[in-house]
């Protein structure tokens, strides 16, 4: 496996995401950012953060499976939310949570930033994930 995460000792725990990847490949595989639509581009879970976080988690790995890849082969992940605040987080991670074992997700995720953001692209977009993977 080209990809090694870790957490050094010296870096804030716990936290849900590993601090640092390291990878060997040669590949680079990024995904451009994933949002909760179906394949004709219809919306999936208008209002809910939990169900757009783990559709547009199984996007990703669309994504990426496109490219010979899985989240196993990801170096970061960077999460864009709509209206950010902290009492969000729950849900956010129920999202996370719901898609992990299905979807052969890290625990804890691979290197991560979660951004606060006043709108995406369409206001019904609540989240979006873009995702950087390294192949051998």
């Amino acid at each position: 496996m080209p990809v090694r995460l870790m957490s050094p000792d010296t870096l804030m725990q716990p936290v849900p995401y590993h601090h640092v990847a390291v990878a060997t490949g040669t590949r680079h595989v990024h995904v451009a950012g994933q949002i909760a639509r179906d394949p004709q581009g219809a919306q999936v879970a208008p209002g809910d953060l939990t169900a757009q976080v783990a559709h547009a988690l199984r996007n990703t790995a669309a994504g990426l499976a496109a490219a010979g890849a899985t989240y196993d082969d990801v170096v970061r992940l960077t999460f864009y939310v709509v209206d950010w605040t902290p009492e969000k987080i729950g849900p956010f991670m129920a999202g996370v949570e719901q898609v992990a074992a299905e979807l052969g997700l890290p625990q804890p995720l691979p290197p991560s930033s979660l951004i606060g953001v006043a709108y995406l692209f369409e206001p019904d977009v609540l989240v979006e994930v873009e995702a950087t993977a390294v192949l051998a």
